[in-house]
């Protein structure tokens, strides 16, 4: 294999082994055949000592690498890959790292696991989903301390985010391939040889010419050739869901196990929270949180002398008066604004609320508030502004300047911004996008 099918992963620090010396006109091969499986072998330690090294200094990233048995792989693995089931890697790529990049290869392919990526596409286009969880796990790693192999993409603005998050930001066109090979789901033999009529001409003409490639390697490498794997089937859906259940256990257990030895914190820790929330609906929980503002209640007012003499009690229900607040710094899409109000209408209707609403990014904008009683039909604006920094106290600080303050406050946001110094006496929700945190009030994740 040529140096240049690692076009991503040069290391101009690690010079490759000779194959071939030229003295005279003699070719002399410095490898023997029958030496190949012994340098599997070798190589395979490798591995295993990157491996025994993360189990000591990082167990909780140790024991998710340890869940991908490592298999060797044929030239279709240009690199590395995973299947969430296996770790396969390319013999000569492994052999042409350093230790500390062994590493964070290996941490690649687990977390790409332990995330559940292969679960969560849907319906993205796979080539920019292989982007967005390349992206979302390099700079997690390079914050950490790891060193990548040189030329791995590593894009810094992505930092914190998860793939759903960074997908959208990708350019359509955008002519970048993964580092390693996502193979839960890989289409992409699939999708080059089918046309109308099935393989084409071309691509058939290729797959023999590899077939062949790959005989005459197994008959000159021996008993070593046999230790290479071929390329897995993709996962049936039945797999994906048996694996993510498995994934999310690991990932629990393998923190367990860090926070026992006291070696979990950092970014990782933030991480494993996030991942581990019980994964409920977002519009469940703001209709099961709202229903509990409902103020139904019987009345014993006494009732008109035509309707008998006995009072009976009658049931009262008195108007919710919610506040929901809009981060319009940037970080919320129309999509996702268009997707909350349409659930936040559907609510209103059923419980009698009246809503006042508020667009705010550093400041308020200066349309607002707008305002919709119980009757009317919840729309947004047609532009709400915003685009700078965060400031949440301007939203609070508005309420408190009313006469009589919300039964709610509902703020639409992704937490990055200034929060009150001082807990409202008013309860607050706050529907996030993203990991951030929030000092106090009830968090509901929105992704």
């Amino acid at each position: 294999m040529s140096k240049s099918d690692y076009h991503f992963w040069q290391d101009t620090s690690v010079k490759p082994k000779e194959k071939v010396r030229v003295i005279g006109g003699d070719v002399i091969q410095p490898k023997q055949e029958n030496d190949f499986g012994t340098e599997l072998d070798l190589i395979k330690a490798k591995l295993t000592k990157a491996r025994t090294q993360l189990i000591l200094d990082s167990p909780f990233l140790g024991n998710l690498v340890l869940r991908l048995p490592l298999v060797a792989a044929y030239s279709w693995c240009k690199t590395s890959a995973t299947d969430a089931k296996s770790f396969y890697y390319n013999p000569e790529f492994i052999n042409s790292l350093n230790n500390h990049q062994i590493k964070f290869v290996l941490i690649h392919e687990a977390l790409h696991c332990a995330l559940t990526h292969f679960a969560r596409r849907g319906n993205r286009t796979k080539h920019k989903w292989d982007l967005a969880c390349d992206f979302a796990i390099n700079p997690l790693l390079i914050k950490e301390g790891f060193h990548p192999p040189l030329e791995v993409p590593i894009f810094q603005q992505y930092e914190g985010m998860i793939a759903e998050e960074i997908y959208p930001m990708i350019d359509d066109n955008l002519n970048q391939e993964p580092m390693d090979q996502h193979l839960y789901d890989d289409q992409a033999n699939e999708d080059s040889k089918q046309s109308d009529g099935g393989m084409r001409e071309e691509d058939l003409q290729k797959e023999q010419q590899q077939n062949n490639s790959e005989s005459k390697s197994d008959n000159q490498q021996g008993r070593g050739a046999s230790q290479l794997a071929q390329q897995p089937p993709k996962l049936q859906p039945d797999e994906v869901e048996k694996l993510a259940t498995q994934w999310q256990k690991n990932l629990a257990s393998s923190a367990q196990l860090a926070q026992q030895a006291g070696k979990l914190d950092g970014e990782f820790a933030k991480l494993i929270d996030f991942f581990l929330q019980p994964q409920v609906s977002w519009q469940s929980l703001l209709a099961q949180y709202m229903s509990t503002f409902a103020r139904d209640d019987f009345s014993y007012t006494r009732p008109s002398r035509r309707s008998g003499d006995a009072i009976l009690p009658s049931l009262k229900s008195h108007q919710i008066d919610i506040t929901i607040a809009i981060d319009t710094s940037g970080s919320i899409s129309q999509e996702e604004i268009n997707e909350f109000v349409s659930e936040v209408d559907a609510i209103k209707a059923n419980l009698r609320v009246s809503i006042t609403l508020l667009a705010c990014d550093d400041k308020l904008s200066d349309h607002c508030p707008w305002r919709f009683e119980a009757w009317n039909e919840l729309q947004f604006p047609a532009s709400l502004g915003g685009g700078k920094g965060t400031n949440f106290n301007p939203v609070f600080d508005h309420i408190n300047a009313q006469d009589n303050t919300c039964d709610v406050l509902i703020y639409f946001t992704d937490a990055k911004g200034i929060f009150p110094e001082t807990e409202p006496n008013y309860p607050v929700m706050w529907l996030v996008k993203g990991k951030e945190r929030t000092p106090w009030g009830i968090r509901i994740q929105l992704n």
